[in-house]
């Protein structure tokens, strides 16, 4: 059978302030646009349908200038307002070729791989027919302060999946020198030589003995001023006014935490390796910076432990990092080895740490997105495999406790799990539990029909594939139905990890933000209910009524701020103006929280910066305490100390807290 031919579409217009330039590209065959303001973009229009048969969307782009943009490539169903989304982002001053799975409009995955300079591609929106998309647009989503300049091919829709983009175009040379730096930014504080960042680090480890908690702590970081029975263990504590963790001797406890206390600077370089000034032999001293790549996972490079191994040798590198790393914590006064980090380094220095579970399941399939099967019989194998990971800490008392997962991806969609289930897995257990579950709601078909106001039977709930839209109504039975595939999920997963680890607590599943009613109702079985929330401070009116509701004290998993003065192409999700308001934005967002009743602590991500090359997904930003030469911000170390000196007082209510203005910007984040 033969393919259909490729489709080239060509702008049909302009959107917002785009301007277009006939000056020559470095890339062959591209144009160059100027868009000055987020939402300008460019215009589509083709025949309804004409994607049907397409399975690729695929261009070739450069983005000019120093900083990230982020773009939006959006498919419009004919005569409905369904559309469906594609954000990715761009590193500068290196071409790109983007290929966009039309697959992605099933919504059946959040994130696809990045590949080279085409940064961390998102699905996002409604699920759309291919058959009635006529149009499309591509927009700025987020930028910097200046237009956005860029050039590009026209987009093509092909039947085939399109190569790889092979032959690199690098207007201005490599993007990252010798020590992991970009090439492309001068900033003050910049490291200029090895032998600058060898002499820096030796004197870390000199000082690193030196390094201790505020003197009011605890050996666990808790407070001496306040003190309730110790168990040996963490656990959580209401006075009768607020909640508090309590350490193992019995003091009151806030978790000031530090996600990603390890070697976290690694660059993703897979068809990059021209864009990078040096590279050692993989088979000689600096072994181990690389990192192996796998399908989801492209092939690494880590300067940052390069810089180490400079410093101290192959042999001793991690041992004298992990002495300097726990010193920066205790020097800046953090309580918490956070989510994401070697806590093995934490644990042989009885350091107070938490840890990440991963699900993985062998046997279970999964319904949508990373949701699994969880009315199929495997599932609580799965299950007992999962919680066996925990037996390595059990007895530990500096282990705080743990997470269940991750930011499920589920959780990002538009859709609830067993409206995206009924969409994509045509048979499955849980499909049937759904079938079984609106038959003790309605007594017939035709009662289910009428409600629904469809053509609908139990046993198209059942198995089959659905193609069909869904009314609101039925949409409100797929929600109360998360609710109990939620609740199933979190209760199996807590309950095996009970009988392995009675002794730590449950933080539950650190989703992205305040989740949606549906998905609350599932997750009364956490010991400490955890999101992970980016806003300037902790939401406090949506936050509270959560607690009160649940029982239970709030943990804030991930937060940051980044600013474009050191050299990174993005600030991360919070955004201020430089390294002083970093330190003011910090002591803002801690010490509010603090103040609140409910929550029990904060986790700041991450002790370093990415690369500016970009991580793993590509993301880049100015998000550490430290760069990849080891070398601190100093104002935001200066303040979180001082708002971790005075955080215990801010929490009993003794001192108001840090609340002065910090000027926040629009962000720039993938």
């Amino acid at each position: 059978m033969a393919h259909p031919e490729p489709l080239t579409l060509t702008p049909k217009g302009l959107l917002g302030g785009v301007h277009v330039s006939s000056e020559a590209t470095p890339v062959e065959g591209a144009v160059w646009y100027l868009a000055p303001a987020e939402g300008d973009g460019l215009e589509y229009a083709f025949p309804k349908g004409a994607l049907a048969n397409m399975r690729y969307l695929t261009a070739d782009l450069l983005l000019d200038g120093k900083f990230l943009a982020v773009f939006a490539l959006s498919l419009y169903e004919s005569d409905s307002d369904k559309v469906f989304h594609l954000i990715f982002g761009l590193l500068n001053q290196c071409s790109a070729r983007m290929r966009v799975p039309l697959e992605a409009v099933h919504q059946n995955r959040w994130q696809y791989p990045r590949e080279g300079a085409w940064l961390k591609p998102m699905c996002g929106g409604d699920v759309v027919d291919l058959q009635n998309v006529d149009r499309m647009t591509l927009k700025v989503l987020r930028k910097a302060d200046e237009p956005v300049r860029w050039c590009m091919t026209p987009i093509v829709a092909t039947p085939q999946e399109p190569p790889k983009l092979t032959a690199l175009v690098l207007p201005k040379g490599a993007l990252l020198d010798v020590l992991g730096q970009s090439r492309l930014h001068e900033w003050e504080g910049k490291s200029r030589s090895p032998e600058e960042v060898t002499e820096r680090l030796h004197r870390q480890l000199a000082e690193a003995p030196s390094a201790c908690f505020p003197q009011n702590f605890s050996r666990w970081g808790g407070w001496k001023d306040l003190r309730f029975e110790g168990t040996g263990f963490f656990r959580t504590h209401h006075d009768g006014r607020r909640w508090w963790l309590v350490d193992p001797d019995g003091y009151a406890f806030w978790s000031a935490g530090l996600d990603c206390v390890r070697v976290d600077t690694e660059a993703a370089y897979d068809g990059l390796e021209p864009a990078l000034e040096w590279m050692p032999d993989p088979a000689g001293e600096y072994a181990a910076i690389y990192g192996s790549g796998e399908w989801w996972r492209p092939a690494s490079i880590n300067y940052l432990a390069a810089n180490f191994i400079r410093a101290f040798g192959k042999e001793q590198w991690y041992e004298r990092w992990a002495q300097i790393a726990l010193a920066h914590l205790r020097r800046f006064g953090f309580t918490t080895v956070a989510n994401w980090s070697d806590w093995q380094i934490a644990r042989e220095a009885g350091f107070p740490y938490v840890r990440p579970l991963h699900f993985e399941p062998r046997h279970t399939p999964l319904v949508f997105r990373d949701f699994p099967d969880v009315f199929d019989p495997r599932f609580e194998q799965d299950a007992d495999t999962f919680a066996a990971q925990l037996r390595d800490t059990a007895d530990d008392p500096a282990f705080i406790g743990y997470f269940l997962m991750n930011e499920p991806t589920w959780g990002f969609a538009a859709q609830t799990p067993a409206e995206g289930m009924l969409l994509n897995m045509p048979s499955c257990a849980t499909r049937h539990a759904l079938a079984d579950w609106l038959r003790s709601r309605y007594a017939s078909d035709t009662a289910l029909a009428e409600t629904w106001g469809m053509d609908v039977r139990f046993a198209d709930i059942a198995e089959g594939e659905w193609n069909r839209p869904l009314t609101a109504q039925a949409r409100e039975d797929l929600a109360r139905f998360s609710s109990v595939m939620v609740q199933r999920l979190y209760e199996t997963l807590s309950t095996a990890c009970r009988r392995v680890d009675p002794n730590h607590l449950n933080l539950g599943a650190r989703y992205y933000t305040v989740p949606p009613a549906w998905a609350v109702e599932g997750m009364k079985c956490f010991d400490v209910f955890s999101i992970n929330c980016y806003d300037s401070r902790v939401p406090a009116h949506r936050l509270r009524p959560l607690s009160e509701s649940l029982g239970m004290p709030v943990l804030i998993g991930e937060w940051h701020f980044g600013a474009l003065d050191v050299g990174l192409p993005a600030s991360g999700i919070g955004r201020v103006r430089n390294q002083q308001e970093r330190g003011r934005a910090y002591r803002v967002y801690l010490e509010t929280a603090a103040a609140e009743p409910w929550c029990v602590g904060v986790h700041y991500f991450t002790l370093y910066d990415q690369s500016a090359l970009g991580r793993f997904d590509g993301e880049n930003y100015n998000i550490g305490f430290l760069d990849v030469c080891n070398k601190p911000y100093e104002p935001l170390a200066q303040a979180a100390r001082q708002s971790h000196e005075r955080m215990y007082a801010v929490a009993a209510g003794l001192e108001p807290p840090f609340d002065e203005p910090v000027e926040y910007l629009p962000k720039l984040f993938m």
